[in-house]
This record gives structure tokens, C-alpha cells and sequence, in this order.
């Protein structure tokens, strides 16, 4: 009976940790569009520094901060640490493409299938059955973006929404990939898809034509804000499953309306505050609920 109860409590402080881990990751990373717009410079250019110095951030940090030391660190991750970096450059030159090619509104809505791709494949892949409560979330959150993006959706492009296509399965695959090898360094994986994203987009930015504000703006994003951000939103697949991880990151749809009002005063439309609202309301109940007490 005691071992019974200490079972539920672990059970319990894990998924509250993993909820409350996502959360603060997804509130990290709401913040790269602020850096961005104030950079003033290309999706490419963005790109290539945000891989640059979070390629330089996540090993100094993995020294410090890890008593194994980087080389052991890396060596005890193995080969899914550079998988995990092979998915995230997917995603993230998935993304940066599939907004040259396509409307935003197409992109963000494609990129709203995250959780449920992700239930796929733990399912697939793990033998992970996501959860009634968790899969009425990931429909809620998905009404909730497309009523967002819906005053400015279009036909868009086959290309750009084939590409936001295959940034949302590399996305859901790393999360998955995540949930798998739970001792797999989550630094060392943002380190790795750092430096695999500013090799890969050396050769379409202009470093040369930067500024120092840029360089400064976008430092600040690469080595602190933005990694850690996606440091976060990896750790939390250690204590909760990667449907669920995906659902509460949906809140980046709530909080970027609420930056762009706050740092340059663009009022979001009546669309966005209603899925807005719908989005906010389905993860604030959501988290309440999956980290209470089982009966």
C-alpha cells in the first residue's frame, strides 16, 4: 500500500514537472519573433545566426554545467544525439522555407497537426497510447488555430505547405526520437541542430552585410533565449509523453499576438483573440487537469 502511494505521488510530481518544464520552454521560445523583428534581417540570415550561436552556447553550458564534461557527454548520448540534431535542422529549414513559399496562415495551421503526429508516432514507435483527454486537446487546439490564421488563409503553395509538412514531422519525430532515449543530452541535441543549421545556411546568408546590432540582437537569442527554450520543450518528454508536450506548445499561438501588442503595438484581430481564447482555455485546463492527483 505505502509503495502504492510513493508510485502515485512520483507519478504525480513527474507529470507536473514535465508540464510546468514545457510551459517555460514554450515561453522562451514565444520569444523569437521579437528578436527577429528587431534584427532586421532575412528568414535565412535569422537562421543561420540562431544556429551559430547556439552552437556555441550549448557546449560552454554543457561543460560547466554537466559534471560528465562535453566529449563524455556526447559519447554517452551516442548516435540518437545526432539524429535528434539532424530532426531539428529539418524543422527548422523546413519552416523557414515553407514561409517563403507559402502564407504564414497555411504554415502555422500545418504546423498545428504537431501533437497529433506526434501521438502517431509514439504510438508506432513506442507502444505509447495517447490518452481520450489528451487527443479532445489536440482537436481543440487545432480549431483554435485555424480560427486564428483563418482571416488571412489562402490557397497558398503546394511547396511551401509541403515543406511545413515535413517541418512538422521532423518536429514530431524528435519529440518522439526524445521520449525514447530519455538519456540523451538535450543540450548536446540543440547544440548539434545549431551547428548543423548554420552550416546548412552559410551558403544562402550574408554575414558580411550584418550589422552590430544585429549581431547583438541575434546573440542574444542564440545563446541564451532560444536554445534554451528548445532545451526545455526536449527535457519535458522525459516526464510526459510527446502528444502532450506538443499540445501545451501550442501556446506559442497565444503569446505571440500578445508580444507583437506589446513591443510594437499591432492589434490582433478579432479572429485571433477568439481562437486565440480557445487555445488558452484548452492547455490551462489541460495542464490543470493532467497533473491532478489519480484517483
Amino acid at each position: 500500500m505505502t509503495n502504492m502511494m510513493i508510485d502515485k505521488s512520483s507519478f504525480k510530481s513527474a507529470r507536473t514537472m514535465g508540464v510546468s518544464v514545457t510551459l517555460m520552454g514554450a515561453l522562451l521560445m514565444s520569444l523569437d519573433p521579437i528578436f527577429i523583428r528587431f534584427s532586421g534581417v532575412s528568414g535565412f540570415d535569422t537562421a543561420f545566426l540562431f544556429g551559430l550561436f547556439t552552437a556555441i552556447s550549448m557546449p560552454i553550458f554543457i561543460q560547466l554545467r554537466d559534471e560528465r564534461g562535453l566529449i563524455r557527454t556526447i559519447s554517452e548520448s551516442r548516435w540518437p544525439v545526432l539524429l535528434s540534431g539532424l530532426l531539428m535542422l529539418g524543422s527548422a529549414t523546413g519552416l523557414v522555407l515553407s514561409i517563403k513559399h507559402t502564407s504564414i496562415a497555411n504554415t502555422f495551421v500545418i504546423l498545428s497537426a504537431a501533437p497529433a503526429l506526434a501521438a502517431v508516432f509514439s504510438w508506432l514507435l513506442l507502444g505509447e497510447v495517447t490518452k481520450r483527454s489528451t487527443w479532445i486537446a489536440i482537436i481543440s487546439v487545432m480549431i483554435g488555430i485555424v480560427i486564428v490564421v483563418s482571416g488571412s488563409f489562402d490557397s497558398g503553395n503546394l511547396i511551401g505547405d509541403g515543406l511545413a509538412v515535413f517541418a512538422v514531422t521532423c518536429l514530431s519525430l524528435n519529440q518522439t526520437l526524445l521520449r525514447k532515449y530519455k538519456n540523451v543530452s538535450r543540450m548536446a541535441s540543440v547544440g548539434f541542430g545549431g551547428l548543423f543549421l548554420a552550416l546548412a545556411m552559410f551558403f544562402v546568408a550574408t554575414p558580411s552585410a550584418y550589422s552590430l546590432n544585429t549581431w547583438l540582437i541575434m546573440g542574444a537569442m542564440g545563446l541564451f533565449t532560444a536554445p534554451f527554450g528548445r532545451v526545455l520543450s526536449q527535457t519535458a518528454t522525459r516526464y510526459i509523453t510527446a502528444p502532450e508536450v506538443g499540445v501545451i506548445l501550442m501556446i506559442n499561438t497565444v503569446l505571440a499576438p500578445i508580444w507583437a501588442f506589446s513591443f510594437f503595438n499591432e492589434i490582433p484581430p478579432m479572429t485571433s483573440v477568439l481562437g486565440g481564447s480557445i487555445i488558452l482555455l484548452t492547455i490551462l485546463i489541460y495542464a490543470i487537469s493532467t497533473t491532478k492527483h489519480e484517483q
